[in-house]
């Protein structure tokens, strides 16, 4: 029997009231802290025992060599694996020179609690030795979102019963030993002592420091800590350092009443340029800035900051407190991997685990920035200025492959392609059109002119002219883009990917449109109104395959007739079919791993009427196998849209619940962060019926049996708007800026400060046969 990790159903908490160790690496991904520049695992404050250690700086990487069987020509030579850097998090205690290690002696009481508005991690220990030492430990982490570089942690021990001896060791650590097992290529690969020791400098004047570099990639981290103790008279502290530890001892005597407190700041920084003596001050600097504010400091600006967030972003959820809870928890995640990214990536695990070894990939763009341009935009516009940052070396890859434009790379951390399996990786262009989209999408949401010019018009620019040097005309005068792989894994190598061919058009065209805002930008990135032109051209040509025999569209040109998968005679353990069948016998087969067909319907709905979006659903929810956590949303999304509320309710839980119950079975190895954002995606735009673009809001909320009423808030044009939604009607309301107009079930309206409400008009359901793959159906919601 699968265990998962049991946390207290709370509207603004993930609480576990017990520890089980059988599930600590699981919630370590959970209980991860970060703020999209610094990541903290959610590990035990003494490091022992643990899942997997992880302490992670965005985009500090190893290079590793990517060896080929058969090597190719444009085959990447080196791959990037993400980094567990110095690990500040450790304090290690004795009590009566017994260490306290939750395996010995007896545990009474151990509590976790992240809080979703305080932006901390708080745990509470009760505790005897095997020799009866008894204490109580309360500590509280958080990873400062004002403060870029700095995490601190508030550690507190008290003796219960009697007098005690107590000794508290804080440690900086540099190479920490981490174990990988199995062949699961989800999971990361092992780096054996990635950091080279350049500087230990134990405890001067309160700060001890170590500067570390990587062994291939050379990059310069620096590490620092720092402390406030406050203990009885006589406390002894003594510092030291060798090696890779630097280590603070503190040791004192505790009467029965009398704590022993410690403040810890620890701060990184890192760089591929900066010198040793550098990175040693800057680190420095930030501890001093920490210190300033202090602790109580920190705890005021990380509450203000998320009550910021939480204004413009909460989602409220009645008659499921699963859901809601899941959803608040995958925004807390989401805000966590975005507040300080300043021009890098959002790895598809955020900081909270090393899974896919820290690689970004085009989830970012089609899941987790929807959500944050709607809600927090300033993150997505720096997603979108890292992908600026990379587009020379996506460029040279596009020479590389002999194109012309921008190849943007299928999954990376510093710009270079990763993936060694080209059919699933170079073959992915979509993954240009998605940040195309992505691009789009935020100047609609925020009306930025500089940023459209500045840095949205290249990328539109360069991923166009890639479409043009990819794709052709054929003799029907057509426009085809063959040989791509779509979203869909389970097809390799296809031609005319729907998903594809529609997300390039809106490209193509986007690109022409912008270019005539900004022409004096557009001439200086060398674009003339005749190449525009043959963009227009191209997408007023794309080839859009369609079976008219079976009277739905083939997810790529063919596809439909390819013989299907035999799902009765796949086990139940045999999924996710990638571990267990050849690519060469899914890519012949019709089966689908995550949405694809599907995920065109949400994203251009636009290029198919309400039948033909019936239809397709059906088809493809019999070959949908979901073996990707992306999938769920997607399909609660059009499942909502076409009628079967009870199906897209499935589905939201699905998304939602995919961490905090493991229902992937490898949440240790980092959250899902697609598919928390997906949680967002299936509540706003399934149930709130909520579709954004070329300037228009345009909304047809329905609600399922399990949920009562539905609230969410949308930044658009500089308002904040928000919805409420009943099974009977929408109310919406103008909460920052002027008065909006928007759509109502196609009625338009004008919304202000004051509450306007509209009947959910009854909507005629089309009749259709709904079925997945046998064993692959969504569990049933039973909302508690």
């Amino acid at each position: 029997m699968i265990q998962h990790p049991a946390f207290a159903v709370e509207p603004w908490a993930v609480r576990e009231s017990s520890l089980d160790l059988d599930l600590l690496a699981q919630t370590e991904s959970v209980f991860a802290l970060s703020n999209g520049h610094v990541g903290l695992r959610g590990n035990l404050d003494e490091g022992e025992p643990y899942g997997q250690p992880g302490t992670y700086l965005n985009s500090v990487y190893e290079l590793r060599p990517l060896p080929h069987a058969e090597a190719g020509y444009g085959d990447p030579e080196s791959s990037q694996t993400v980094v567990n850097v110095t690990n500040g998090k450790l304090i290690r205690l004795l009590v009566d020179d017994e260490p306290f290690d939750v395996r010995y002696g007896r545990l009474h009481e151990h509590e976790r609690v992240l809080d979703l508005r305080a932006g901390t991690l708080t745990r509470r220990v009760h505790w005897s030795s095997p020799t009866g030492g008894e204490v109580r430990v309360t500590s509280t982490r958080l990873v400062s979102f004002t403060h870029r570089a700095v995490a601190a942690i508030l550690y507190e021990v008290e003796p219960v019963d009697r007098s005690r001896g107590v000794v508290v060791q804080s440690e900086l650590v540099a190479n920490e030993t981490v174990e990988y097992t199995g062949g699961d290529p989800r999971v990361a690969a092992a780096l054996e002592s990635p950091l080279v020791l350049e500087e230990n400098a134990p405890v001067t004047d309160g700060v001890a420091i170590m500067v570390h570099r990587t062994r291939a990639s050379h990059l310069r981290v620096a590490a620092a800590m720092c402390h406030e103790v406050d203990g009885p008279e006589g406390t002894l502290i003594e510092a030291q350092g060798s090696g890779d530890v630097n280590r603070l001892t503190i040791a004192t005597r505790l009467e029965p009443g009398r704590r022993l407190r410690l403040v810890k700041y620890f701060a990184y920084g890192w760089s591929a340029k900066r010198s040793r003596p550098a990175m040693h001050d800057q680190v420095v600097a930030a501890l001093a800035a920490a210190r300033l504010v202090g602790w109580d400091g920190l705890l005021a600006d990380q509450r203000r900051f998320l009550d910021k967030f939480w204004e413009g972003a909460d989602v409220e959820v009645e008659g499921d407190p699963e859901v809601q809870q899941a959803v608040r928890f995958g925004l807390f995640h989401l805000v966590q991997a975005s507040a300080r990214l300043e021009d890098r990536p959002i790895p598809s695990k955020g900081l909270t685990g090393s899974g896919y070894d820290g690689h970004a990939f085009w989830d970012t763009e089609m899941f987790v920035l929807p959500v944050l341009t709607y809600t927090h935009p300033r993150a997505a516009a720096d997603v979108l200025s890292w992908r600026k940052s990379i587009l020379p070396k996506a460029k040279d890859r596009a020479v590389q492959l002999g194109l012309r434009g921008a190849a943007f790379p299928w999954r990376t951390i510093n710009g270079e392609e990763c993936s060694g399996y080209w059919p699933a990786g170079t073959a992915a262009f979509h993954i240009n059109a998605d940040i195309a989209c992505a691009v789009v999408r935020y100047v609609d949401a925020t009306q930025d002119t500089e940023f459209e010019r500045d840095t949205g018009l290249p990328l539109l620019v360069e991923t166009a002219r890639l479409w043009c040097a990819l794709g052709h005309h054929d003799a029907d005068g057509r426009f085809r883009i063959d040989g791509v792989t779509g979203p869909d894994e389970y097809s390799a190598v296809a031609d005319n990917n729907v998903y594809t061919n529609l997300l390039a058009q809106q490209n193509l065209r986007e690109a022409a449109e912008t270019v005539t805002r900004h022409l004096d930008r557009a001439q200086q990135l060398g674009v003339t109104l005749e190449e525009a032109a043959t963009w227009r051209d191209a997408a007023t040509a794309m080839f859009v395959p369609y079976d008219e025999r079976l009277g739905v569209h083939p997810q790529s040109e063919g596809f439909t007739r390819h013989a299907v998968w035999d799902f009765a005679g796949t086990r139940p353990d045999q999924y996710p079919l990638l571990l267990h069948f050849p690519y060469f016998d899914l890519y012949r087969k019709q089966v689908v791993k995550q949405a694809d067909l599907v995920l065109a319907i949400q994203l251009r709905g636009d290029a198919f009427t309400p039948e033909q979006k019936a239809r397709d659903f059906a088809y493809y929810e019999a070959l949908t196998v979901r073996d990707s956590s992306l999938s769920a949303c997607t399909q609660a999304v059009i499942a909502a849209e076409v009628g079967q509320l009870d199906l897209a309710y499935r589905y939201l839980g699905e998304a939602a619940l995919v961490d905090l119950d493991d229902l992937e079975k490898n949440t240790v190895d980092g959250l899902h962060l697609a598919a928390l954002a997906g949680t967002w995606i299936a509540l706003v735009a399934g149930f709130g019926g909520t579709r954004l673009g070329q300037g228009r809001l345009c909304f047809a909320p329905k609600l399922p049996s399990g949920i009562t009423r539905l609230a969410f808030r949308l930044r658009y044009h500089g308002r904040l708007l928000r919805v409420g939604i009943t099974p009977r009607s929408a109310t919406y309301r103008l909460m920052e800026g002027e008065p909006l107009t928007l759509t109502h079930y196609g009625k338009q309206l004008s919304v202000d400060g004051r509450a306007v409400t509209r009947p959910i008009p009854e909507v005629p359901v089309p009749e259709l046969t709904i079925r997945q793959p046998p064993g692959r159906e969504p569990a049933p919601r039973r909302p508690g």
